[in-house]
């Protein structure tokens, strides 16, 4: 472990708070994270789920030295992580921890004109950006404001992990409920990116994890809302499943993106909305960014034009 790792986020040993880890891809992450020695604290608001959750994770320790916790807290909430990074600190004999990934959150796909779209942003916003925004200040400020007796572990950085999605960089019509949480996560992730250099003593790294569709309950709750034009321009693709998003995540943790995707789309689209992100390669995702910025004009000009024809044939996009 270390700076000469290939590893660039080693967790043995380590204590990682993850938010939305009860079922789905946090769920998957949270057991691949203990086979590798973590210490896990996982977050959701339904305690049942939790116990089961944290079973699954235990069954999977490296060694019986490994430690697991579950808080029940509702991201939505506002101030909830304040309590939730306590807790865990307390529970991790006074440390905080060391990698925090940010998992809750959810999707419900309206077009913009349909009765409860408003309703649907506000509360899109309230668990995908501000449950994830109010945690990394959390532990920012534990992290960074002056304590005592804090551990010495080799000054390997601290993680921030947020989870985006490939709508992080690309919106269309029927997510204008949902993509702007995304969009606003990107946003605070190219912020904090930037911040956490004002502090060298104490080395953090942020990541933002781009998955693409995933074989989840979330999914088909998404799709039940979804429109039949939003459907049409997503295409055919299948989802990805849960196990294998997380075990693509956590490969591109280890190697020290910024930008962590999970399929061909998810790298597609970040080339094309590279903006002043940070590059995982300088070159590739420069010239990446060219090809796609003029691939994209093509690919809008479908788009637009799919959602021309399906508004003429169905009474100006009602249903």
């Amino acid at each position: 472990m270390g700076w000469f790792s290939n590893n660039h986020m080693p967790v043995e040993g380590r204590t990682v708070l993850m938010t939305g880890a009860s079922e789905g891809t946090g769920l998957c992450a949270a057991r691949i994270l203990a086979s590798k020695g973590a210490n896990i604290v996982i977050v959701s608001r339904n305690q049942d789920k939790l116990d089961s959750a944290l079973d699954l994770i235990e069954k999977t320790a490296k060694s019986p030295e490994q430690r697991f916790h579950a808080i029940s807290a509702d991201v939505s909430k506002a101030k909830y992580a304040d309590s939730v990074v306590e807790e865990a600190t307390q529970w991790n004999d006074g440390q905080p921890p060391e990698i925090v990934w940010c998992l809750a959150g959810l999707s419900t796909p309206k077009l913009w004109i349909e009765d409860g779209a408003i309703e649907a942003a506000r509360h899109n916003m309230d668990v995908n950006y501000f449950g994830s925004a109010e945690m990394s200040q959390s532990i920012m400020r534990v992290w960074l404001l002056p304590r005592k007796h804090d551990r010495n572990d080799g000054l390997l950085p601290k993680h921030i992990i947020f989870t985006g999605s490939v709508l992080s960089t690309l919106s269309m019509v029927g997510h204008g409920t949902y993509a702007p949480s995304k969009f606003a996560i990107r946003a605070l992730a190219d912020a904090l990116v930037m911040e956490v250099l004002l502090y060298p003593a104490v080395p953090i790294k942020v990541h933002l994890v781009l998955p693409d569709s995933i074989a989840t309950v979330g999914l088909e709750h998404e799709n039940a809302s979804k429109s039949e034009i939003t459907t049409k321009l997503e295409g055919p693709g299948k989802p990805q499943t849960p196990e294998l998003v997380a075990k693509l995540a956590i490969e591109g943790l280890e190697r020290g993106n910024y930008f962590v995707t999970t399929n061909l789309m998810g790298a597609l689209m970040r080339w094309g909305a590279m903006s002043n992100s940070p590059r995982n390669n300088w070159f590739i995702d420069t010239a990446m960014s060219w090809i796609v910025s003029v691939v994209m004009l093509f690919v809008m000009w479908d788009m637009n034009n799919q959602i021309i024809t399906w508004g003429k044939k169905n009474h100006n996009g009602r249903k």
